[in-house]
């Protein structure tokens, strides 16, 4: 039996044919680091949710990577709740691949 291997493009959702795959991924990273931040500080559900703004039931939404009913612009100003600072930088694509969109963590919390 042969196997067929086929390359990835390096962002899962749009492998597996999600719609506006760059937006989730973005929102993916985005959630992930909102979660490594909450864990760091060992705070729990109830907790991250009074400094979010939000409800404990969306912390939990968060902790299982729930993406939906979270907009990026949402997410990005979670994180300033969790005191991290947020820059968009715009500039000229590095290549002949489409221009693309993509999330970089200067420190980046690691659990």
């Amino acid at each position: 039996m042969t196997e067929k291997i086929t390359r990835g493009s390096g962002n899962v959702f749009a492998d597996l044919g999600f719609e506006n795959p760059e937006e989730m991924e973005t929102k993916a990273k985005l959630v992930s680091q909102i979660n490594a931040i909450i864990k760091k500080r060992k705070l729990t559900q109830k907790q991250a949710g009074v400094i979010l703004g939000i409800t404990q039931s969306r912390v939990s939404d968060l902790a299982r990577g729930g993406l939906s009913g979270f907009s990026v612009d949402r997410l990005l100003r979670l994180l300033n709740k969790l005191d991290r600072e947020v820059e968009i930088v715009v500039k000229p694509k590095s290549s002949r691949r489409p221009a693309t969109t993509r999330v970089v963590f200067a420190d980046p919390i690691s659990v």
